[in-house]
């Protein structure tokens, strides 16, 4: 098979005025062009299409970094970057960390080193300043649903406080006055602004009104834990409804409270977060907040490939996109009205 140096030979040029030539960064004569012309047909000679890209200074190779590819959240949100990258003609490099830490660090220095021509990052764990400064090192990168404090890239996010107001006002407008929140850690913006929102719904409604916060991540285990710690209060103390903040902590409480014989709604409404998963198919329907997932990754797409690596003060710091409630089974009003007397903090 033909190669670069074959043609400049059979042309009588350098092997420079060929690649030049061919990427379009050189105008020639038009009996040198010609000559250019006539060896590659007569040599059949066919470009590599990935070096001629690096010669251009690009890999039309986007990087994506993900926590994990299990879950239905992070499926979704790798299936639609894929589906959008390859409409524009692009490759997707896709990195799952599990979640740890330091495998994040190696991915970007991989990433950074490499031919990528940008970065979507996500992670599913507070931030720390290695991860900032290694975020900070790239030319091109997009923050995607939780944030890294400390990073100058552009971010990405659902609206995570109108998620939580919905969810409050839902539960209120049933009647719920003493409702539990599980899920998302101080340090996680995601978590941070999910309760804020909540709490700010609560207050929206007069009268006495309690929220019992569980932290953690956002995983079934997580769910679990929840149930078992709604359980184990006395039935006539346990809180009316609760808000499980993702997919994942929807299962473990649901698989908690069913073992249990629970009956939701009726002993305790939930409502989850995400809707990525099959919510709809659970006895009963879950009531949740839904994620544009799919355009969250989309539009993160479209956001890396707007930016010139240059100036990230033409863009802002954070895109929110807007959340819905979809209404479905497992919310009703409560069997019990709240005793603020009885059911004082623990």
């Amino acid at each position: 098979m033909a190669n670069l140096q074959d043609v400049a030979t059979a042309a009588g040029v350098s092997k420079a005025t060929v690649s030049r030539y061919l990427n379009g960064s050189l105008e020639l004569p038009e009996r040198t062009a010609g000559a250019i012309d006539t060896a590659i047909k007569a040599l059949d000679y066919r470009p590599n299409p990935h070096a001629r890209r690096l010669s251009l200074g690009r890999s039309d190779t986007i990087a994506l970094i993900v926590p994990d590819i299990s879950t239905p959240f992070f499926a979704t949100m790798v299936g639609a970057v894929e589906e959008a990258a390859s409409a524009r003609g692009l490759s997707l490099a896709l990195y799952a960390t599990l979640n740890r830490p330091e495998r994040e660090l190696s991915y970007l220095d991989l990433v950074r080193t490499g031919h990528a021509d940008g970065l979507i990052f996500i992670t599913n764990h507070e931030g720390s300043r290695a991860l900032a400064d290694r975020i900070n090192r790239l030319p091109r990168c997009v923050i995607v649903d939780e944030d890294v404090p400390g990073a100058g890239a552009p971010r990405i996010f659902c609206d995570n406080f109108r998620g939580g107001l919905l969810a409050a006002r839902h539960l209120c407008a049933q009647g719920h006055r003493h409702v539990m929140f599980v899920g998302g850690i101080e340090r996680m913006v995601s978590g941070a602004h999910r309760h804020l929102g909540f709490a700010a719904g609560m207050a929206e409604t007069p009268g006495p009104r309690r929220i019992d916060r569980l932290q953690g991540h956002y995983t079934i285990e997580a769910g679990r834990e929840a149930g078992r710690a709604w359980l184990a209060r006395p039935a006539d103390t346990r809180p009316t409804a609760i808000f499980a903040t993702s997919d994942e902590l929807v299962i473990g409480l649901y698989e908690v409270l069913a073992g249990a014989g629970v009956a939701i709604p009726h002993e305790v409404s939930v409502i989850g977060f995400d809707d990525v998963g099959p919510l709809h198919l659970f006895a009963p329907a879950v009531t949740a907040v839904r994620q544009p997932v799919r355009e969250l990754g989309q539009q993160a797409l479209e956001l890396l490939l707007s930016l010139d690596g240059t100036d990230p003060e033409r863009h802002p710091p954070e895109v929110l996109l807007d959340v819905t409630l979809i209404e479905r089974a497992s919310v009703a009003p409560p069997i019990r009205a709240f005793d603020p007397n009885r059911n004082s903090e623990d």
